[in-house]
């Protein structure tokens, strides 16, 4: 190599590039060079006019160069800069599928239940009047308990459920027995006899299998999707270590140095090097992969037997049948509940007036389909599952595909097609090492990138424990249990809190089993009959529209 023994000094420092006399190399201009680096946006003020000797050089070749120490600096930052955007830009498309499905999701969820409640509230005013409007509280809290599990609350389905119908019990058994005084104690063991007795019928039971799998899918399921949005955010911004960017700006800026700024890395040169800086990323993809495939599990069973959409749009009417059953079966139930319990008080005063309340609308009429409210954003759960798949099956592998996207982008290599033109890290020829297999323990003798294969990146093991938990989550779902109450009983399943059947036989959403009213034992004593026939008059003013309306829905 000559030796210089004159300076470059920048024409602003009014000094000129000297060269030894007897020189036999001619120093090649940097014209294009200054164009380029101009063009993004660095004061040609840094830029020799000629080459010079490359004895500062720190990563590029110390050969006759265009590249002063501040250059090769910047460049050096320019790199590191490029490829964090490069894998931004790159991961766009899994981050926008998870933010806004999310989004979706969500809206759709939390307006399922607030129409659903509207529509329970409507239909129960028109049926059944003041006696709704004064104990509206046991089903409102029903719905605050569903939004608060659906938000993440710490809520048991099948207790709050359960509860729910023991309340209900309780209320309706002192509608139709108002010539009793009931103390708390007494209305305790009322609503012992729930599961015994059956007085809403099967309802009940469907109903809690149907809820209780229906939102263990929904909840986990956007649960998957915020943590498929914040796993794939934070991937994406990447810190490159300091061997990564030295191989950066060797691969995307030595070009400059040498010259040739319009010369592109050539292919391969860019494989290994993506390969070596985006190893710890490449190691996520096979936990992402189960991720992925978890989550199209639990999709499937949202649009089949696991639909909330299905459950929670006709729950006014199953309620409603509840009721009804409870209604035809009274005076079953009360003596029943008089022989388990014990003969109750009179009421101080009874108000015989209360025989045919004027409570009741007898135009009640169910909702139609087309007058039901319009869920988030017009749609429907279908039609969101339906697009999710699609968008779920085309990230997966997206990290271990990160550095064939990035090399693929012309703007970032020479391509394919052109292997002989392109920049190898040294000079324009061909690429001759050998492309590295992905993953962390695969870069031991990457030719490109220093890598310490002995120190994982602490920041992505967090993001493989945090897809391996929500996998876990959704394996569950996928089953109809409740990750938060394994440990609960069923009386269908016997295991979870909330599959209340088998994978393979679960009951379709409107399969109803109807059940006789249960026997009453015939040593009962006997009751009132006018004290019964008050209590039994007391709701059958809209048992008949009730029964009509039923009969045409079902139609």
């Amino acid at each position: 190599m000559p030796s210089w023994i004159g300076a470059v000094i920048l024409p602003l420092s009014g000094l000129l590039l000297s060269l030894p006399a007897g020189a036999d190399v001619k120093a090649r201009s940097c014209g294009e060079v200054r164009q380029a680096y101009g063009a993004k946006g660095f004061s040609l003020a840094d830029i020799p006019y000629q080459e010079i000797a490359g004895e500062h050089l720190r990563i590029c070749p110390q050969e006759y160069t265009c590249c002063t120490t501040e250059m090769e600096d910047k460049l050096s930052q320019q790199s590191k800069l490029e490829f964090e955007n490069l894998v931004e830009e790159t991961s766009h498309f899994v981050r926008t599928t998870f933010v806004s499905r999310h989004k979706k999701f969500d809206e759709f969820f939390r307006e399922l239940l607030e129409n659903a409640e509207k529509s329970l509230n409507d239909m129960f005013v028109r049926t059944y009047g003041m006696l709704y409007m004064q104990n509206s509280e046991v089903f409102q809290d029903l719905f605050t308990e569903l939004k608060r599990y659906y938000t993440g609350g710490n809520v048991n389905l099948e207790e709050m459920l359960n509860d729910f119908w023991a309340r209900l019990l309780e209320r309706m058994f002192q509608l139709i027995n108002p010539q009793y005084h009931f103390s708390e104690d007494y209305l305790e063991c009322v609503s012992k006899y729930t599961d015994q007795l059956k007085p809403f019928g099967d309802v009940p039971r469907k109903l809690k299998i149907q809820v209780t799998r229906a939102f263990i899918a929904a909840r986990t399921f956007v649960q998957g999707l915020t943590v498929g949005r914040e796993v794939a955010n934070r991937v994406s911004k990447v810190s490159p270590t300091p061997g990564c960017i030295r191989a950066l700006m060797k691969m995307l800026y030595c070009p400059y140095c040498r010259g040739l700024p319009t010369v592109r890395p050539c292919n391969n040169y860019c494989l290994n090097v993506m390969k070596g800086c985006l190893a710890n990323q490449a190691d996520l993809d096979t936990e992402w992969n189960l991720f992925i495939d978890a989550m199209l599990l639990v999709a499937e069973r949202l649009e089949g037997p696991f639909n909330i959409e299905s459950v929670m749009d006709p729950i006014d009417v199953k309620i409603s049948e509840a009721i009804m059953n409870m209604q035809e079966n009274s005076m079953q139930v009360s003596a029943k509940v008089f022989q388990g319990c014990g003969q109750p008080k009179p009421a101080p005063a009874l108000r015989s007036a209360r025989s045919a309340p004027e409570n009741f609308n007898t135009r009640f009429r169910p909702y139609n389909p087309e007058e039901r409210p319009t869920t988030a954003a017009g749609t429907s759960l279908d039609r969101l599952v339906t697009d999710i798949k699609e968008k779920l099956k085309l990230s997966k592998k997206v990290w271990s595909a990160l550095p064939y996207t990035i090399c693929k982008d012309e703007s970032v290599t020479a391509g394919t097609s052109n292997e002989e033109e392109c920049w190898n890290g040294h000079s324009k020829a061909r690429y001759l090492p050998e492309i590295m297999n992905d993953g962390l323990t695969n870069q031991i003798n990457n030719p490109e990138v220093d890598v310490d294969i002995t120190r994982p990146d602490t920041f992505i093991r967090q993001q493989i424990m945090a897809l391996r938990v929500m996998t876990n989550k959704l394996k569950n779902a996928y089953n109809g249990n409740d990750v938060n109450f394994q440990d609960t009983s069923d009386e269908s399943s016997g295991s979870g809190s909330g599959s209340g059947c088998l994978d393979d036989v679960c009951p379709t959403e409107f399969e109803f089993v109807t059940t006789e009213a249960p026997a009453v034992d015939p040593d009962r004593r006997e009751v009132n009959s006018s004290a019964a026939e008050l209590g039994h008059s007391l709701l059958s003013g809209s048992l008949v529209c009730i029964a009509l309306a039923w009969q045409r829905l079902c139609r």
